[in-house]
């Protein structure tokens, strides 16, 4: 059986990520291709626990090595009991950030040694990279009238990331950027400031190639 395809969406807090990894996924059902949903951190019990640890606020908020280490943790299992299963049995796997996010949030955002959590990241991956990446960019604009936008629609607060300031979100930006140019093959750059329907057209003329 050949093996599935993996697709990541990356980019900051508010681009749209979300909305589109759903789309994607119910357009690749309608052409009769198996796949699978899944986001980061979470998509395991363990992961979705490591989750509420890494986005709550609470009295004991982990420091950037901790902050490193259990996104880490996330990932390789999800990475050996979610991910690399449904990619042997031929299944698509599309994922809601992946080990782009920690590079360019613990490593350009908060400051860690990009060498350092490069190779950390590397391990968690245990050698799987993704076939495509989405990374979806949106002005800072753009991206906080989204986020106040949600937040009202579920009335709910911005988590411990979402609120970490203005500079940090900056940089995060700016890896991505980074890392864009640095796997020009693999990281499609789209422009995610429009409605949904524009930004779909886009994604979708780039995963084409791969059915």
């Amino acid at each position: 059986m050949p093996r599935g395809r993996f697709i990541t969406f990356e980019g900051g807090e508010g681009c749209g990520k979300s909305t589109q990894c759903r789309r994607l996924c119910e357009a690749l059902e309608g052409r009769g291709i198996d796949v699978l949903l899944t986001r980061e951190p979470g998509g395991t019990w363990l992961a979705e626990s490591i989750r509420h640890l890494i986005k709550d606020q609470n009295e004991d908020p982990p420091c950037d090595r901790s902050e490193l280490l259990l996104f880490l943790a996330a990932r390789a299992q999800l990475v050996r009991n979610v991910i690399r299963p449904a990619l042997e049995a031929g299944k698509w796997v599309v994922c809601d950030r992946f080990s782009d996010s920690t590079i360019a949030y613990q490593g350009y955002g908060r400051g860690l040694p990009l060498d350092t959590v490069r190779m950390a990241n590397d391990f968690a991956c245990d050698g799987l990279a993704p076939d495509l990446t989405l990374l979806l960019e949106v002005s800072p604009e753009t991206a906080r009238a989204r986020r106040l936008a949600r937040e009202n629609s579920t009335n709910t607060s911005a988590d411990r990331i979402e609120s970490a300031g203005d500079g940090f979100h900056a940089r995060i930006a700016d890896g991505f950027v980074q890392l864009a140019a640095e796997h020009p093959g693999r990281i499609m750059r789209i422009d995610a400031n429009g409605d949904a329907d524009d930004v779909w057209g886009k994604i979708w003329k780039f995963v084409q190639p791969l059915i």
